[in-house]
């Protein structure tokens, strides 16, 4: 079986061997349940050598977008049923950052329920060290240009990841750092469309009264506090990309 695949002639051959069959894949072109042509074929087709091949279906492997069946081949999986947190990344670059506004739905469902539950076991396990880092960040963010849409984008996600770091789990911060990518993706189109306006005010204020929720110790006050601030962070953007639910 010959695919549609071009000789690669780049640097990084294994990066581009991946990215090639995962826009293959994602494009459903490569179909769920399909074998690959042996290692020896497909690097013969793709000009490059074995052993950076095998590398690439490995990490084709560990997202879950394929199977690699010793003595039976490399078979494309469902990544739908089999995929990783990894694919979420894959999934933004194969679509030049553009999500279906159902998948996009899903992830701030999934935010919205994973960073109230932080906020909320801050307010219960954050020490007194991560009631300063969080002040401190607070107030380095002020300093920041508001024309600097990525230097906020950086101090927000420093933000969040701190509040997981504080509910005392060892693995929402784990969580928090696997979706980097894609909520860095959103939080940038926020600070870029809506920087300069009061949205981001009221973002800053957000993240105050949540800090102070914190610190007195309030759950109940910490949950809802992240609730509403996810929500208008999510709202707001939709605005201002003109998106429909």
């Amino acid at each position: 079986m010959s695919l549609p695949l071009p000789p690669l002639h780049v640097h990084s051959l294994k990066e581009a061997c991946v990215s090639r069959l995962e826009e293959l894949i994602l494009s459903g072109e490569l179909k769920a349940g399909q074998k690959l042509p042996s290692e020896r074929d497909l690097a013969s087709q793709l000009n490059i050598s074995r052993p950076v091949l095998h590398e690439a279906l490995v990490d084709l492997a560990a997202k879950g977008l394929v199977s690699i069946r010793p003595r039976r081949g490399v078979v494309v999986n469902d990544y739908r049923k089999t995929g990783s947190c990894a694919i979420l990344s894959s999934l933004l670059s194969y679509n030049h950052g553009q999500l279906d506004p159902d998948f996009v739905e899903s992830l701030f469902g999934m935010r919205l329920l994973i960073e109230v539950e932080t906020a909320r076991l801050a307010a219960m396990h954050a020490s007194s060290e991560h009631i300063q880092q969080l002040r401190d960040l607070l107030e380095a963010e002020s300093r920041l240009s508001r024309s600097d849409a990525a230097a906020l984008t950086q101090a927000d996600f420093e933000f969040h990841l701190l509040i997981s770091i504080a509910s005392g789990s060892l693995v929402y911060p784990l969580i928090i750092n696997s979706f980097k990518n894609i909520y860095t993706h959103f939080t940038g189109q926020f600070f870029q469309y809506l920087g300069q306006g009061e949205a981001l005010d009221k973002t800053f204020a957000y993240q105050h009264r949540l800090v102070d929720a914190i610190a007195a110790r309030s759950p109940l006050e910490a949950g809802a506090v992240m609730s509403a601030m996810l929500t208008h962070g999510e709202t707001q953007l939709k605005g201002a990309l003109e998106w429909s639910s």
